[in-house]
């Protein structure tokens, strides 16, 4: 049995959004990973985002390829576009159908595996041409369905279930993402909704190529002592750069307080927000300086989590291609095929 569909019946007094949908609108069938699993706290995340953004969800297109995390999908938004691909090969199908259909919402999701061994060309593409896609990598630093083998992203010295050591350096996505020039680069922890609810909703309303890494301990082969992506060493060794949250566009409000410092700002629906600035030096727009944070932190041990990059003038594929407004996918023959003369034409410009 690969899934286990859920009852249709919803109780009466679920609270809706402005479409209409209630949060269970948007899950999927029964997860039948362990219980426990990081993988379905990103899942539950994903769907109270994608609630709260109040996104119609025939507009989103979920892709995956294989492994643990590349099973998720069907555990939530049952009732919008899926294509479940290969090992490795997400990021062009993805490309592929955004190129086609730049009206949807593109949602992929990966694994360490998935993205980080058999798939790292085409994740590396995939950010580079700034597809405009919000692509979480599901990381456990394990292989969970072949019985625990280390992955790529598994830190250097980190120790496996069995007590064996890994002797090969890790691959940080993170920091690849950077140097690829994604626009929004983010970590997070499947532990720590509070901080990952927000960076789901803010990469899927970015424009170009949004990356989040988010360290989902695998409780069967990667949850014990002297593993680097377990439960507990996430949380002693976690450093928060920031935290945020997401606000439908309105009238800017503005408010300048000094490191350290807490202050109460009203918004504009009366509610009041809280902020804290957490680190004094940390410019989340500047490229070289995240990267060079993230490198630092990582030689003491520690993970930094929250919006480590986002540019807000980003572009993405389609501005650079220059296509059209129409989605390829509607348009009609006299545009597809304009004719022989234009042919000549093109085929003159190249001799």
């Amino acid at each position: 049995m690969t899934y286990i569909t859920k009852p249709q019946l919803h109780h009466p007094a679920l609270a809706k959004n402005s479409l209409g949908y209630t949060r269970r609108d948007y899950e999927g069938s029964v997860s039948t990973l362990c219980a426990g699993c990081g993988h379905d706290s990103i899942s539950a995340a994903i769907i109270q985002a994608v609630y709260e953004l109040e996104l119609p969800p025939h507009r989103i297109a979920k892709l995956s390829g294989i492994g643990c995390s590349s099973k998720t999908p069907d555990y939530f938004l049952g009732n919008s576009h899926g294509f479940n691909t290969v090992h490795g090969r997400m990021p062009s199908v993805l490309t592929g159908a955004n190129l086609a259909n730049k009206d949807l919402i593109y949602l992929g999701v990966s694994g360490d595996g998935d993205s980080a061994s058999i798939g790292l060309g085409q994740f590396a593409h995939a950010i580079r041409r700034g597809v405009n896609m919000l692509y979480i990598v599901e990381n456990n630093g394990v292989y969970g369905l072949t019985k625990g083998q280390f992955s790529a992203t598994s830190d250097k010295g980190s120790k496996s279930k069995r007590g064996v050591t890994n002797h090969d350096a890790g691959i940080d996505l993170v920091s690849i993402a950077l140097q690829l020039g994604a626009t929004f680069v983010a970590r997070s922890f499947s532990g720590d909704k509070e901080q990952l609810v927000p960076l789901i909703k803010a990469g899927l309303n970015h424009r170009g190529a949004a990356f989040i890494d988010c360290i989902s301990p695998c409780v069967q082969f990667n949850n014990h002592q002297g593993s680097t992506k377990s439960f507990d060493y996430v949380r002693e060794h976690n450093e928060a750069v920031n935290r945020l949250d997401v606000i439908a566009p309105r009238a800017p409000i503005n408010v300048d307080y000094a490191p350290g410092e807490t202050v109460k700002v009203q918004q504009h629906d009366g509610s009041i927000l809280s902020l804290h600035k957490l680190a004094d030096l940390y410019n989340p727009n500047n490229r070289a300086q995240a990267l060079g944070y993230l490198q630092a932190r990582q030689a003491r041990g520690q993970i930094v989590t929250g919006l480590l990059y986002v540019d807000p003038a980003s572009s993405d594929l389609h501005d650079g291609l220059q296509t059209v407004d129409t989605p390829l996918n509607e348009l009609g023959g006299p545009e597809l095929v304009p004719g022989a003369a234009a042919l000549d034409r093109i085929n003159a410009a190249l001799r």
